[in-house]
């Protein structure tokens, strides 16, 4: 992380100096004149593309808070970085690529920004891994920046009813088990997704990206606003004018991005029931500003927590519609006047949240979407830390629209989330058991894949809370049913998940927070010495340098953490 007393206007050196005559030669190409020199340099960090619907139109966003910065007096350059779609990843050996991706963008905004020079950044992003890796690079960095979210997807309509990519993955096991026909699968694929922004539910990018609104990176309601709302670019060339305005008054990520703005994005997650991918981010996002975040932390704010939002994956609503009835800082407001959130942290508005929120309309009085505090749908957060003899670091369970809290039944153990495909493709698991898929971790996948093709398989083939899933990677925020993810360490580096054995009695209980197999200390002892590491999948190229670099899934799997 930067320090502040480095944080003069940095472009400045581009325009001090004969020497300097090179540098302001390459800007007048781009379109800079005199006067530009003059003017703080910000960059828009873009993460447009045509490769997902999430991200389709943020080069128009971009364009926006160009206009924005400039009217403001700024000398705004855009700048792009990669993407990938989750979505169109899932499922094969494309999702390995996923998890890496935040690593690849965090690293290229922080590369851009530090060779450029830029003396601030509003960064856009839209897909999952966009937010967080978004963050990060600013919490490296720590100049004045702003994040705006791309914004959420409408949901798809079919008969009459709401369809969103989770239907169309889920479909894919109904039509598995006879249950739709072809034609049927074919209308859903064709109706899940009608335009621009992210997956419609509180899965990963609603969910990080209420976190950053929470922890006061983004614009007050921001976070919910649709991807097709003429409000997008407003809040594109807002953005552009907070970044000049913080420049101006000396206020940094540092300063806003503390440990009770962290405790604050938790509290968020857990009321709306959030992904569990945000013990990964906020974890890595925390990291890059100094901030010491684990799970503990997060344990101890859920108990305290209620689960409020009725939201699709275990529930019934989309953001579109929850930003319909006054959205995620509605659900703040709430929060605040009941004494959840820290009113006193400060937002990238210069303000602190209670004066953000003071001035936001309550949610609609007639809505259903999110209970209220004393009828919530659980009485604590749904997202719960489990440890045991399986997983000592931690592993993380989503526990939302369940209606048990504990499974035990037999392992069946796979080495690749492609055997266990097939295996439930061939109605080989059965009700009543432990579908374990390992080797998945962020080393051993590598990249930590997401496994909500099972997931949705799982459910497709009415096994939904019939069978528990157990894996040491993770899961879309997308994915439901009783899962659990995340645990480590992780089989590749020989924690307790690669030594189960097909048959063994796994006991998940997220009353007791138990994580555990049935194995005698001896018997744990004689598989022990008699596991070999298997070699990492890859050799050269990105992925062996990620599994090379990444950390434990319980300390963020980032890829700079030298102990």
């Amino acid at each position: 992380m930067t320090d502040k007393k480095d944080l003069r206007i940095r472009s400045h050196v581009i325009s001090e100096g004969a020497n300097r005559a090179p540098n302001r030669a390459m800007l007048r190409a781009v379109g800079f004149k005199d006067e530009d020199f003059k003017k703080p340099m910000i960059g828009v960090a873009s993460t447009w593309s045509e490769v997902t619907p999430c991200n389709m139109h943020i080069d128009q966003l971009a364009l926006a808070a160009k206009q924005g910065l400039r009217s403001a007096g700024g000398a705004p350059l855009i700048f792009n970085t990669i993407t990938v779609s989750d979505g169109i990843s899932m499922g094969h050996a494309g999702m390995s690529f996923s998890l890496p991706s935040r690593e690849a963008i965090a690293d290229s905004i922080e590369i851009v920004t530090n060779a450029e020079r830029f003396d601030g950044l509003v960064a856009i992003g839209g897909c999952d891994k966009n937010t967080p890796a978004c963050l990060m690079a600013i919490g490296r960095l720590n100049l004045p920046a702003v994040y705006v979210y791309g914004g959420t997807i409408q949901p798809g309509y079919l008969d009459g009813k709401q369809v969103d990519i989770v239907s169309a993955f889920e479909a894919v096991g109904q039509f598995h088990d006879g249950r739709i026909t072809e034609e049927q699968l074919h209308k859903v694929e064709c109706t899940a997704c009608p335009g621009p922004g992210a997956c419609g539910g509180m899965y990963t990018a609603n969910t990080m990206a209420a976190a950053a609104e929470a922890m006061g990176m983004s614009l007050p309601g921001s976070s919910s606003t649709p991807a097709i709302s003429k409000l997008k670019a407003e809040e594109c060339a807002q953005a552009g004018e907070r970044v000049l305005d913080l420049l101006e008054k000396g206020i940094y990520p540092s300063d806003i991005m503390t440990k009770r703005a962290f405790e604050n994005a938790i509290t968020v997650v857990m009321a709306l029931g959030g992904s569990t991918n945000a013990f990964l981010h906020l974890i890595a996002i925390a990291h890059s500003v100094g901030v010491d975040l684990s799970y503990d932390d997060f344990e101890r704010i859920r108990l305290n927590v209620p689960h409020l939002a009725d939201l699709k994956p275990s529930g019934t609503h989309v953001m579109q519609d929850l930003n319909d009835v006054g959205g995620v800082h509605g659900v703040m407001k709430m929060l605040l006047d009941q004494g959840y959130l820290h009113g006193d942290c400060l937002t990238v508005t210069g303000r602190t949240l209670a004066e953000n929120l003071a001035q936001v309309d309550p949610l609609h009085p007639e809505q259903t979407i999110i209970r209220p505090l004393d009828r919530p749908l659980k009485p604590t957060g749904p997202l719960v830390v489990l440890r045991g003899n399986l997983a000592p670091e931690g592993a993380i369970a989503k526990m939302s629209g369940m209606k048990i809290s504990r499974f035990s039944g037999p392992a069946r153990v796979y080495d690749s989330e492609e055997a266990a495909t097939e295996a439930i493709m061939r109605d080989e698991i059965r009700e009543g058991d432990v579908l374990v898929i390992r080797y998945c971790g962020p080393k051993g996948g590598p990249g930590m894949p997401e496994m909500l093709s099972v997931t949705a398989l799982i459910v497709g083939k009415g096994l939904g809370g019939k069978v528990a899933l157990l894996t040491d990677g993770r899961f879309s925020g997308g994915s439901h049913g009783f899962v659990v993810g995340h645990a480590a360490p992780e089989a590749q580096v020989g924690g307790p998940i690669a030594l189960l054995r097909e048959g063994d009695i796994i006991t998940i209980d997220s009353d007791a927070q138990d994580l555990s197999f049935a194995v005698s200390t001896e018997e744990l002892m004689r598989r022990e010495e008699a596991w070999q590491a298997p070699p990492l999948k890859y050799n050269s190229g990105v992925l062996a340098k990620y599994a090379r670099l990444v950390s434990s899934s319980a300390k963020g799997a980032v890829t700079d953490l030298f102990e």
